[in-house]
This record gives C-alpha cells, structure tokens and sequence, in this order.
C-alpha cells in the first residue's frame, strides 16, 4: 500500500500487524487505564526524540488546572480509533522537564521546513506516520500552503533512517519509490 492512499483514513496497515498512526488522529483522543476504565486524561501532543522518534504521548490531566503527564510508547497497551489505552495509571508519568520536540507544543516541530538530503525543499509538516509499536516515524504529510492544497493536495512522503532536525529545517531521506 502507498502511504499516500492513506491521507483519508490516516491509518494504515502496512505489514503484517503493524499499524501507523498519524499524531493529528491521535490528538484529543481520552486515554483510559485498562484495569478499571477510569478516564486517565487526553493526548495533548506527542514527545519526539532528536532522532525522529515517537517516545511518548502528552497527556492533559485534571478539570480546571490541567497538568500535563507523559505516557512512553512502550506503555501504551493499544492505540484505539476511540481511545488510548495504558495498563494501569502508573504508565503516567509527570512531565518534569519539556521534551526535546514536540509537534505542537515546545520545540514544535510542525510547520517546519521538510529538506531533502538533496537540498529540495519537500513543503512545510502537517502531520507524521509512525509505527505505534515502536515509535518510529516513518512518513510526513506536507502541504506548501492553503490553495496548493486545496488545488493539488497535500503530499505524504516515506523515509528511510532518522530524520536531522535543525532550528530551520528537518532533513529527510526520501525513500525512492
């Protein structure tokens, strides 16, 4: 299956048993502990390293002051359409210290510059595929503004190995087709 075909769904089965997921899916969804059912807050955002990688979910917590946890990747039980579900509440972790990307937040890694190794620019990120087992971002939707998107769509590109993320830019290995 190209990753491409996928926008709509934005999930994607592309081995055997191995999903990716995009973040904006991801984003808002209720992430429940497994033992009781107890609402243990929303995905807020997720955490990525400086090597590309999807290492955990920010979680919003609380009704008035929200505090915002961390869930690891390697928690998460199963990534559900209508929930994210952990085995037990010890899987949140307080946020002591910000991330080193995130893709909204801190370090934001959306709209960012995407580069080619090349030297091309791809367009500006929108949203990443990654492998909800292992985090691994595999694929980035690109849009180059507005009324390109509406008139020629927005692009989903695959690489391959970790990306360089820079203060301007992200600079990818496009996998060749």
């Amino acid at each position: 299956m190209i990753l491409s075909e996928a926008v709509e769904t934005k999930i994607v089965r592309e081995r055997r048993d191995t999903l990716l997921r995009t973040f904006s899916l991801l984003k808002g969804l209720p992430v429940y502990e497994l033992a009781s059912g107890q609402k243990l807050g929303e995905v807020c955002d997720v955490s990525i390293s400086g090597h590309g990688s999807v290492v955990g979910l920010l979680v919003k917590k609380g009704a008035f002051i929200k505090k915002t946890f961390q869930v690891k990747v390697e928690q998460v039980s199963s990534f559900g359409e209508d929930g994210v579900m952990v085995k037990d509440k010890s899987a949140l972790d307080k946020l002591e210290t910000e991330p080193e990307y995130t893709f909204e937040h801190n370090q934001s890694l959306a709209g960012k510059k995407l580069l080619s190794k090349e030297g091309e620019q791809l367009g500006l990120l929108e949203d990443v595929y990654f492998l909800e087992e292992l985090g691994t971002i595999v694929g980035y939707e690109l849009t180059d503004g507005f009324f390109s998107d509406i008139a020629n769509g927005k692009r989903v590109i695959k690489t391959t190995g970790p990306p360089a993320i820079g203060e301007d830019a992200i600079v990818v290995t496009v996998k060749s087709r």
